[in-house]
């Protein structure tokens, strides 16, 4: 084995990450350089080639910004838990908690990703950022989960000076103001179990660096302090009260001194010098006659650095006395501040939330440090122990210290690019790396596994046997940055055992600490899964570690693990090589793997070899061969079991392959393809049978255009040595297949079967020779159906493979241990239910139908076979050929193939296709849709097999009018007749499709097979519902919700109608239309042409309008600033204006059909749903008609009162009414009643109305009759552009006729609303409607004054506005009382003048008619009778 770079976890969204943190870098995210492609090269030159060669510098990048946008890492703090549980990821003010969170990757494995867990803002003071972060699990004290991770706390240092203490969800737990410098680094330090007796053992602690400061938090008060804090939090949210006490918090403060800058510190921990070296330092400072104490004091070590000095040694004595300076030669400190957390010490306020703090605050008080001093080394050589103390380097400033895990090492960097390793007792520097500029270093512990232990033949070795000590070994992992390399060194003095391309925007993460709150008793239990070292690749999203064998610290040479190791490098060189020549391979193979000592390298060298593909199957053979007779002439006792297995196991597995091969490479003569009639008899079948199943095939196949890529290279029956040794396990003389995919569990049944399939191999030898090998039936008819089932179009295309499969499975059948010698007829063989199983589960149904049927062939024949034996004995010479045996599986089959059938008619609906789509068709209905399988469709519930339809129906946007042909389709010629009668059949298209023949043949055998679950009132009702369905996703698509109410229609019981529409009305419609109506109501709907925007406020429109007569461009500038306008009430709307128009008029229609439901439901009863007995077993959820039937009756005068309304907004909307607000048509009661439950009871408008209501609303019915005889006008004078094309949605509606009724619901006077129709008919000049309308009048004598003005307006304009001589000599013929008249008349009020004379003259002739002699016009009217004619004539 050697080093590996581990993935085990990944990010599943680190873009939204960096956009948060790192907001200026958002622009180029999109393209992420690939500079780890081009990041400098390594190269292995074998084993133990490596040395310590001085690395040259790399060179400069030629421009520093060429992808920055990859190094925002490099700007960000990074934390992650040794757990794993918890990764905080810091950038000046704001952080994100990143949580683990198992989920399946895209290739289908199971994998750890990193998910937001909580964002947001850390800072509380004015200015301050984050310096530092840490991650700390805390360990359980629960009794079942003792030394387990309880929860994490996050640490945060901040510039202000401030460290605060926050929950997993972001929550503040505490807050501290230690000192007024900012925090530069925060170090953990938690329990282990010292490995020696002379080890000591040292204390938890939390230690935080100042500029010119350390503060040490004890490790046990701060794990105390945090779970009290936590409890009291978690106790104060619960009650409402944020006023928490929070306990006490110790901690140390040592000031440093004779330093000039400090960036980064190592505390080494406790200490205790040996009395060798205690006496020594005491003589060479106090004398022959200095005084010592009898025992070593003990002493907390602190290592710095920076510059002058470089490297700095603290030592502070533990205890509160001065010590004398003959108990130890450096500076100590002389005295301990203890420092107690409360009020004056910097606690902040106790809050959930980081809410800011009012300015006027104070800071907290800070407690003064003690000084502690270091010392350089002086060049003088009587005091040469001074070394210990410091490393005076002026020109070399550090940057980063890491300390190894015996923490008897340092790993320090420095801006020359170099890593110096440390030894911290000794204070000298052991080794040094060149050419690491920027580099992020870590450490990474080893302990051996003693069963993998060399067996050292010496009797003296202390390592000779298992039961010694577990020996530990130290590397050092370098990221340098700046090449894009991650290595891995072996210290002291070893070399480089690994080395990994990583790229150069990449993260080291490093604790250096485990859980704290440990002890010596709760530490030798559970032991937690924790990491010592990760890397971060923000380009990739991964998150890898570091796995180092713990033999690479061996660098003897003559180490039998490390020359195994060689050795298995060389052979994979050898097998990478370009060598043409395989005996060469197979030669130099078999020396290499036998020069290999260790059993497990071994193994993975033969491991290397089976999965070469380039050494052919013969050398695979020997080679393991000669492996397994080496190990066969070894003693007994020297023998590795488990290679042996394994060489044995891998040896049949060759065997069969070349076996296999064989087989499918010799060609046998194939019989003669059977005819019709010896397939039906194979599958017993009657001919009728049989014929109507080569229909369904065949139309299947006609249907079914779904192509499949294949390669000119490709075959069915070749898979490669190392795939097959890939796929199978040999296991106690057994083969298993290993859990795979689909598509290679095909690839292995392919190679076993496909020859035999096609009937170009022996059926016989290929089935003994699969027996004999150790295959079970199972497996085997696992890998046959598989292979059958997904070859489905190839099958259709070889009708005699159907034999061939008869064949086969009878040979399976036969196998041993295939079918229970138990078994009898009255139970089902577990043989044939793994069949059916593999059948249910197919989504290739005619491929199921046919291997359903040969499995249904031979369990007939095999019972009867084992009947026939039965009775034998019993029933002698009798004619028993036309006896059937009756068995449970026979049963089964039967009821399979059923549904089987009904589900290949079903997928062979949904296939066929509309062959003409000329306009343009929706996204959603572009959609492929699923395939079918009888379980998908057992699953669906009792409306699955309606809803599949319906969704079919959607995607090829056919009419109602299809769905009610196929139903009562009697012969050719009434389909063709009623198809002449509607030619709009598909969805925006008048044309009809050429294939409606086949897809109402298809339609009509769908509908015979499923009778009950395609009833017409179901399959319409479940259309309806897919259509609002759809159209709910793109409210824009106002044709889905046309169509959908087409549909509603179409059902004829009106207890399902009742029920889908109440759904529809509470689903899909009631808030979209609350939205409208308060929306139309707020603001003056100003329509515009048919665009994406909603509807504008006034104020804007006015704006609008001022810009009328400026450049184009700052036009449409405006309007794109109206269309990005967010309303409140609009949001919820998501409607242009036509689909608003065309949305409310199908809300109208909606209560109207709703109405009628309700009042025929009294005249007929509720259906009866039924389903077809070979699907009675469906489970799944409750169809729609189900749920329609249970709704309840609705409260009518509700329906109709929100009717109205509808119809009010229809009518605005469809005729631009301006300035109408449809609230104002309504008093308080009136509106409280909108868009409540339709089934509740409300209280409605009754008695008289208030007459400014009734004012405004016959001054809108007007404003309505007006508007649609304007637009009647308009559509019929412009011939090319129809109102059917322009709102498809109208469907002929006869507004004059709409607004007479709604003047009956809203108390306005009907015939003051007709006769305002019949005027506007007359001033549009369209005489001949004016007519028809005039006959629905009541009060036919006030119509007659109001149609004299409009007479009289048409005189006027033809005598007086037109001014011709005939004119003005009649003008002076007339009475003068009628030219006064005539006079005061203004034509301009009349929409249309230019009225022919003789149609005039009609029209007085009608108000004579109908004015009284009396009237007070009536001589007026005679008079202008008399004009008239004289004109005419």
């Amino acid at each position: 084995m050697s080093c590996a770079l581990v993935p085990f976890g990944c990010f599943q969204d680190l873009e939204v990450v960096r956009d948060f943190l790192c907001p200026h870098r958002r622009q180029g995210s999109a393209a992420a350089g690939k500079e780890s492609g081009k990041s400098t090269s390594w190269e292995d030159g074998g084993w133990g080639a490596w040395d310590e060669a001085e690395l040259q510098e790399p060179e400069e990048e030629e421009s520093t910004s060429k992808n920055q946008r990859n190094y925002w890492l490099q700007d960000c703090v990074l934390s992650l838990s040794p757990t794993n549980d918890l990764m905080v990821i810091a950038n000046e003010q704001k952080a994100v908690f990143l949580v683990p969170k198992w989920k399946h990757s895209d290739k289908g494995k199971e994998e750890m990703q990193y998910a937001v867990g909580w964002s947001g803002s850390l800072n509380v003071e004015e200015g301050e950022c984050v310096s530092s972060v840490l991650c700390i699990p805390l360990a359980s004290q629960k009794r079942s989960s003792t030394g387990r991770p309880d929860w994490t706390c996050i640490v945060v240092g901040f510039t202000s000076g401030y460290v605060r203490f926050y929950t997993e969800n972001g929550v503040l737990l505490l807050a501290q103001l230690l000192n007024e410098d900012p925090v530069l680094q925060l170090k953990c330090r938690t329990y282990e179990i010292p490995r020696h007796p002379g080890v000591t053992e040292q204390n938890e602690e939390v230690s935080i660096l100042y500029p010119a400061a350390i503060v040490t938090i004890d490790g046990f008060s701060l794990f105390q302090s945090l779970r009290a804090c936590r409890n009291q939090v978690a106790r104060a949210a619960a009650s409402g009260n944020e006023n928490v006490q929070p306990p006490p918090l110790a901690y140390k403060k040592w000031g440093l001194q004779d330093v000039d800058t400090i960036v980064d510190h190592a505390s080494i921990g406790i200490m205790t010098l040996s009395p060798f070296d205690q006496m020594k330092t005491a003589s060479n400072i106090g004398g022959y006659n200095a005084a010592i104490k009898n025992s070593p004091p003990a002493m907390s070590q602190y290592v710095t650095v920076g510059s002058n000095p470089f490297t700095g040694f603290f030592f502070a004595l533990e205890g509160s006395s001065q010590p004398l300076l003959s108990h130890v030669a450096l500076a100590v400190a002389s005295k301990l501040t203890s420092a107690l957390f409360n009020a004056a010490s910097g606690l902040l306020g106790w809050k959930s939330k980081h809410e800011e703090e009012p300015a006027q605050k104070q800071k907290p008080k800070v407690e003064p440090a003690t000084p502690l001093a270091v010392r350089q080394v002086l060049h003088t050589v009587s005091i040469a122990l001074n070394l210990l103390f410091g490393l005076p380097d002026s020109r070399r400033h550090g940057e980063r210290i890491c300390l190894s895990p015996c923490n008897t090492l340092a790993a320090v960097t420095d801006e020359f690019g170099r890593v110096i390793l440390l030894d911290v007792t000794r204070g000298l520097a052991v080794r040094m790396w060149k050419g690491y500029r920027g580099a992020e270093v870590g450490w990474i512990q080893t302990v051996e596994d003693l069963h993998e232990r060399e067996t050292e033949k010496m009797d003296f070795s202390p390592f000779g046997n298992a039961q010694g000590p577990s020996r530990v070994a130290q590397f050092l992992v370098i990221y340098a940055r700046r090449r894009g390399i991650l290595e891995v060194w072996s210290t002291q003095q070893g070399p480089r055992v690994g080395a990994f391309n990583v790229g150069k925007y990449c993260r080291l993460l490093y604790p250096g600490y485990k859980i704290m709150g440990l002890n010596n008793v709760t530490s030798q239990g559970w032991q937690p899964q924790t990491y010592q070292i990760c890397l971060v690749d923000p380009v990739s999203g991964s998150v890898k570690t570091v796995h180092v064998p713990f033999h690479l610290a061996l660098s003897d040479k003559k180490s039998e693990r490390a020359k195994d190791m060689h050795l298995v490098k060389k052979l994979n060189a050898l097998l990478k090589a370009k060598t043409s020549d395989p005996d060469l391979i197979e030669t130099e193979a078999k020396e290499l793997i036998l020069d290999i000592k260790y059993p497990a390298t071994k193994k993975q060298a033969l491991e290397s070899i089976l999965t070469s593909e380039r050494v052919p199957l013969s050398s695979l053979t020997n080679i393991t061969q000669t492996l397994m007779d080496n190990l066969k002439k070894q003693e007994l006792e020297c023998v590795d079991e488990g290679l042996l297995q394994f060489c044995a196991n891998k040896l049949k597995l060759l065997h069969l392959y070349e076996l296999v091969s064989k087989l499918n490479s010799q060609s046998i003569q194939k019989d003669t393809p059977p005819s019709d009639n010896d397939l039906a008899k194979l599958l017993r079948l009657e001919e009728k049978d049989f014929h109507r199943l080569q229909t369904l095939l065949e139309n299947y196949k006609k249907e079914n255009t779904q192509t499949t890529v294949q390669f000119a290279d490709e075959k069915d029956d070749v898979l490669s040595v190392k795939m097959f040794l890939e796929y199978l396990e040999y296991e106690k003389d057994v083969i298993n297949v290993k859990n795979m995919e689909d598509g290679e569990y095909v690839t292995l049944g392919s190679f076993f079967f496909w020859k035999c399939l096609c009937g170009e191999s022996s059926t016989e030898e290929m089935c003994h020779a699969l027996e004999s090998a150790g295959f079970s039936p199972q497996i085997l008819l696992s890998l046959l159906l598989n292979l059958w089932l997904s070859k489905e179009k190839d099958i259709l295309d070889k009708p005699d493979s159907v034999s061939c499969l008869h064949t086969m499975l009878s040979l399976l059948s036969k196998m041993k241990v295939a079918i229970d010698e138990s078994w009898d007829t009255q139970s089902v063989s577990p043989w044939w239910q793994q069949m059916r199983t593999a059948c249910v589960q197919s989504e290739n149904n005619a491929a199921a139908l046919l291997s359903a049927h040969v499995g249904h062939s031979v369990t007939a024949q095999i019972i009867d076979s084992v009947t026939e034996k039965k009775f034998s004995q019993i029933i002698v010479g009798s004619d028993t050929e036309s006896w059937e045996a009756l068995s449970l599986d026979t049963e089964y089959w039967k009821l399979l193939l059923k549904q089987l059938e009904d589900c290949l008619i079903l997928q062979t609906l949904l296939h066929s296709k509309v062959s003409k789509r000329t306009k343009r068709v929706s996204s959603l209905q572009t959609e492929p849709l699923g395939r079918l399988s009888v379980k998908k469709l057992l699953e669906a519930g009792k409306g699955g097999i309606a809803d599949t339809v319906a969704k079919w129906v959607f995607k090829q946007g056919l009419s109602p009018l299809v769905l009610n042909l196929a139903q009562h389709k009697t012969n050719t010629d009434s389909t063709e007749e009623s198809v002449e009668m509607h030619t709009n059949i598909f969805l925006e298209e008048p044309e009809a499709d050429a294939g409606l023949e086949t897809i109402l043949e298809l339609l009509q055998l769908a509908y015979q097979q499923f009778p009950c679950s395609l009833e017409v009132d179901v399959l319409h009702a479940h259309c309806c519902w897919e259509y609002v369905v759809q159209w709910n996703k793109d409210p824009e698509e106002a044709c889905f919700l046309i169509r959908s109410i087409d549909h509603l229609r179409c059902i004829i019981n009106a207890h399902v109608q009742h029920g889908i529409a109440l759904m529809m009305w509470n689903t899909f419609i009631v808030k979209r239309l609350s939205s409208a109506t308060y929306l139309m109501d707020k603001h003056v709907i100003q329509p515009v042409e048919a665009g994406p925007h909603s509807s504008i406020p006034k104020q804007d429109m006015i704006e609008v309008s001022l810009l009328k007569n400026s450049d184009r461009q700052s036009l449409e500038t405006m309007l794109e600033k109206l269309q990005r306008t967010d309303y409140a009430e609009g949001q919820d709307v998501g409607m242009g204006d036509t689909a608003m128009t065309a949305f409310l008029g199908c809300c109208s229609d909606l209560l109207q059909t709703l109405l009628e439901a309700d009042v025929s439901s009294d005249e007929m009863q509720a259906p009866v749903l039924d389903t077809e007995d070979a699907w009675v077993s469906v489970e799944g959820p409750v169809s729609i008609v189900e749920l329609a039937l249970e709704q309840k009756r609705i409260h009518y005068p509700l329906v109709e009162h929100q009717f109205v309304l509808c119809t009010i907004l229809y009518a605005i909307m469809r005729f631009s009414l301006k300035s109408v607000k449809p609230l104002s048509l309504f008093d308080s009661k009136g509106k409280n009643a909108f868009f409540k439950d339709l089934t509740s009871i409300q209280l409605l408008p009754s008695g008289d109305m208030d007459p400014n209501v009734l004012s405004i609303r016959q001054q809108f019915l007007v404003k309505v009759v007006s508007a649609a005889v304007q637009t009647l006008c308009s559509s019929q004078k412009a011939k090319e552009v129809s109102e059917e094309e322009l709102f498809p949605f109208e469907k002929g509606k006869n507004w004059p006729t709409l607004a007479a009724d709604l003047a009956q619901y809203l108390q306005i006077s009907e015939d003051v609303v007709k006769r305002h129709y019949v005027c506007e008919l007359y001033s549009y000049g369209m005489d001949h409607l004016g007519e028809e309308a005039f006959l629905q009048v009541t009060d036919k004598e006030v119509l007659a004054s109001q149609l004299l003005i409009l007479a009289g307006q048409r005189l006027a304009f033809a005598l007086l506005h037109m001014q011709t001589k005939e004119g003005m000599e009649l003008l002076v013929r007339l009475p003068p009382t009628l030219c006064t008249w005539l006079k005061a008349m203004d034509p301009q009020e009349l929409q249309n003048v230019e009225v022919p004379i003789a149609t005039t003259a009609k029209l007085v002739n009608k108000v004579i008619e109908h004015l009284p002699e009396n009237h007070g016009q009536y001589s007026l009217a005679l008079n202008l009778t008399e004009a008239v004619e004289a004109i005419s004539s």
